[in-house]
């Protein structure tokens, strides 16, 4: 039987064209993109660049959160589902006790659209420029620094009622200056050595076809770890710098690899 499908194929095979690249239009002359499953060292993207320095020697900029882990891990590998509010659900998820799972905010928690069994995904992106912490990615840049190198830090957190649960107040920034830079009180610890590899900046406003431009080093713990629902509502309802009061929404994963750096 004739198969021009699998003919085309081969073809594409012998001219050095993934099998992938007909499945989507994807963007060309672009760095390697995020999110992406970290399990997974595979990547062919060609560009490369300095690995941005610790983040004890830079300044952090900016404090967001996504609902739903952007990327996925050993952790956290349960689809959500596709979409802006898709992306992956921490593992333990569903063995939840209801005391977890009690809202003690009645669905009127100050942080929007984050209850008790939900997942997100927190990122504390540093900069070289000298800058201070402000909201959205665009205080990461000045107009005397306009190509900084970057690094964002990736927690992954499944949020739960339980007083003893980790506190944000514990990660956020709250003015803290260290050495003269501006530094978050501390990053996570216990989650598993952090996966590190190129990559770009997230956020559903970009695909596999619509690439962003920014280089940034990332650092993304494996495992997830519980969060307390009320310190994240106290986040917001003290007021923080960066104006955040809602977790947004995902890019879905970049599984072409093309598009991904390789782990070393």
């Amino acid at each position: 039987m004739f198969y021009p499908f699998r003919i085309i194929a081969l073809l594409l095979i012998l001219y050095g064209i993934s099998s992938t690249a007909i499945a989507e239009d994807f963007c060309t002359g672009f760095g390697p993109q995020s999110p992406r499953d970290i399990s997974s060292k595979v990547g062919t993207n060609p560009l490369l660049w300095t690995k941005a320095p610790a983040v004890s020697i830079m300044n952090l900029c900016d404090i967001h959160t996504h609902t739903n882990a952007e990327h996925k891990g050993p952790g956290f590998s349960v689809s959500a589902g596709s979409g802006e509010h898709g992306g992956f659900k921490c593992n333990n998820s569903d063995s939840l006790s209801a005391a977890e799972l009690e809202d003690p905010a009645g669905g009127h928690g100050a942080f929007n659209g984050i209850k008790p069994g939900d997942t997100i995904e927190v990122h504390w992106v540093h900069t070289t420029c000298n800058v201070v912490p402000w909201p959205t990615l665009n205080s990461c840049f000045s107009e005397s620094c306009g190509n900084p190198q970057l690094r964002v830090d990736t927690q992954v957190f499944l949020v739960v009622n339980d007083k003893s649960a980790l506190d944000f107040a514990d990660f956020s920034y709250a003015g803290n200056i260290v050495n003269g830079r501006h530094q978050v009180k501390s990053l996570p610890a216990g989650t598993g050595d952090a996966v590190t590899f190129a990559g770009s900046t997230t956020g559903p406003s970009f695909t596999q076809s619509v690439c962003s431009p920014f280089q940034v080093t990332w650092s993304v713990r494996p495992q997830c770890a519980k969060i307390d629902i009320s310190s994240l509502n106290k986040w917001v309802a003290d007021g923080n710098v960066f104006n955040e009061d809602h977790s947004h929404g995902v890019r879905q994963l970049v599984t072409a690899p093309e598009l991904l750096s390789k782990i070393e």
